[in-house]
């Protein structure tokens, strides 16, 4: 084959199958969708025409709401397993069907309209997205003792740069950004600290509004959403941590684990700090050992419990406190949930199915990983 003739770009290969280029490289790292050729010197990805029906397939099975675990099962399992997981699909997708028509017409719901401002920074983004946003980095928010020693972690970033909006929170332990792609945009490169006490009913607030543009003034921001009503909050004063060295200086990528959210969720939910996640060699799922209790595998906790997953990498022994790594589960989006792990003491990032715009930066508990290894 000649590959000059016969390769696309990722861009390219995107637009012809409807994925993103960020999507593509998720399906990359997860397995489900490789490219046939990286070059090696700048890293670009290239595809070939015979992956396009693949790549069809696939987006319209994610777009249908499949987990990428049962994405790959359709995809590469047998005819019975294939035929058995989308009926247990479609059943699952009825039974919400109502659930989610009922937050839809809330969201889709106007509002009186209110007085436009001159802003400083202004970006607009979707209410739900920016809703999602503000819920999914709360959890990284520090606790009351913490902010007593550092007030500024107390706070949320609110950042509109670069046709983005970012939100960041951090808890030293954690990291969690999310970042939106402005639907508009105007004025200057904006930031603001907001007191994490407002998170929760700033969201409740942009969920009403099918667009939400916000506005920053010095110290000072409002919402403005349908029918232009609006929501005004004042920023509080200090000095965010530099959230761009910390994603900067993550190491590179020796293992991924893709697994179900809930189930790994539950499996971390009832154990302590020093819960320990083991891949062996070409296996097709992970235990979680450790924490506390009697453990049949010689752990030293609870006894082990096995989560399906796809693994790539060596094998890997790694511990976590469930009271941080929990809460970035439950921050996900999605029934997958992906953790690149460069060494089992350096940050570990967790990603939400293939939303690539949210990211958290897990610590994992090194001391309890050797004294489990030795």
């Amino acid at each position: 084959m000649d590959e000059s003739d016969e390769l696309l770009g990722i861009g390219a290969f995107g637009r012809r199958v409807g994925l993103a280029p960020s999507a593509l490289r998720f399906y990359d790292d997860c397995g489900v969708l490789r490219p046939v050729k990286v070059d090696p010197a700048s890293g670009y990805r290239f595809y070939g025409a015979e992956q396009e029906g693949r790549a069809v397939l696939l987006r319209r099975l994610r777009e249908a709401g499949l987990s990428l675990l049962d994405a790959r099962a359709v995809l590469d399992g047998g005819e019975t397993e294939a035929r058995t997981v989308l009926r247990t699909h479609v059943e699952r997708t009825r039974q919400a069907a109502d659930a989610a028509r009922a937050l839809i017409e809330e969201m889709l719901r106007g509002s009186p309209a209110g007085t436009p401002q001159q802003p400083q920074g202004r970006a607009g983004v979707g209410g739900a997205e920016l809703a999602s946003a503000l819920r999914q980095v709360g959890p990284a928010v520090a606790d009351a003792a913490t902010r007593a020693k550092y007030p500024v972690l107390g706070c949320v970033l609110l950042e509109l740069d670069d046709g983005e909006v970012r939100v960041v929170a951090t808890d030293r332990y954690r990291l969690a950004v999310r970042t939106l792609r402005a639907m508009t945009t105007g004025g200057a490169p904006s930031r603001l600290l907001i007191d994490a006490g407002e998170l929760a009913d700033m969201a409740a607030w942009a969920l009403r509004h099918q667009h939400v543009d916000i506005e920053v003034n010095g110290d000072e921001g409002r919402l403005i959403g349908d029918g232009g009503v609006c929501r005004a909050f004042v920023g509080r004063a200090g000095e965010f941590p530099d959230y761009r060295v910390v994603l900067d200086g993550v190491g590179t990528v020796r293992h991924r684990i893709i697994a179900d959210r809930t189930a790994l969720r539950e499996a971390f939910a009832e154990r302590e700090k020093g819960a320990v996640i083991t891949v062996r060699e070409e296996a097709q799922e992970v235990v979680v050992s450790g924490g506390g209790g009697g453990d049949e595998r010689g752990g030293g906790g609870r006894t082990a419990i096995e989560v399906r997953a796809v693994c790539s990498g060596p094998p890997l022994r790694i511990a976590f406190d469930p009271a941080v790594l929990v809460p970035a589960l439950d921050a996900g989006v999605g029934p997958d949930v992906l953790l690149e792990v460069a060494s089992e003491s350096e940050p570990v990032v967790v990603r939400s199915a293939d939303q690539g715009s949210f990211t958290t930066l897990v610590m994992p508990v090194r001391a309890l990983v050797s004294r489990e290894t030795d």
